[in-house]
């Protein structure tokens, strides 16, 4: 076997592992990328735990898994890279629109978040929710929000009753 056909199925084996290892994955457009601003986007994404990894359509096609979705795999033309989020996709889709406002280079072709298609369209809409952290302390408030005015609502009439007698005090 040759040294060059060993290098691929290597590769092949190794992006499968990817694809196995990580739910949520986009796959990026960037073309006419000058390598100074691969180079930033590389650095940006190593800095927040993400994997970028710049790959030749025909061998990613043999690395995918047969469940994946027809029209995922019909997104792999022209130059290709796949961007992995370990754990955010969020933060992962926010960071290449960010990059992407920034220089006006990147175009997602579409993606897997957690285990499901997302085309291309859909792409700024999830780049566009807020983070993880943020929805947990808004959906927080909501849950505590009545309570709080149960709260206030039985501490009214104590309240009104202390005002009334204090009124009381004084015009004694």
């Amino acid at each position: 076997m040759s040294v060059i056909r060993q290098k691929k199925e290597a590769f092949i084996e190794e992006l499968s592992k990817d694809f196995n290892n990580y739910e949520s994955f986009y796959l990026v457009d960037f073309v006419n990328m000058p390598v100074s601003k691969a180079i930033e986007l590389r650095r940006e994404l190593r800095k927040n735990s993400y994997v970028f990894k710049v790959v030749k359509n025909r061998l990613a096609l043999r690395a995918l898994k047969e469940d994946f979705p027809e029209e995922l795999k019909e997104q792999f033309t022209g130059p290709t890279a796949l961007a992995f989020a370990p754990e955010d996709p969020v933060g992962l889709a926010r960071l290449i629109k960010d990059f992407s406002i920034k220089h006006k280079l990147l175009k997602v072709k579409a993606g897997i978040v957690e285990g499901r298609y997302l085309p291309s369209e859909d792409f700024y809409t999830v780049a566009n929710l807020s983070s993880r952290e943020d929805l947990l302390a808004r959906l927080g408030f909501l849950m505590a929000y009545p309570l709080t005015q149960l709260l206030k609502t039985w501490q009214a009439p104590l309240s009104s009753m202390g005002n009334m007698l204090s009124q009381l005090k004084s015009k004694k």
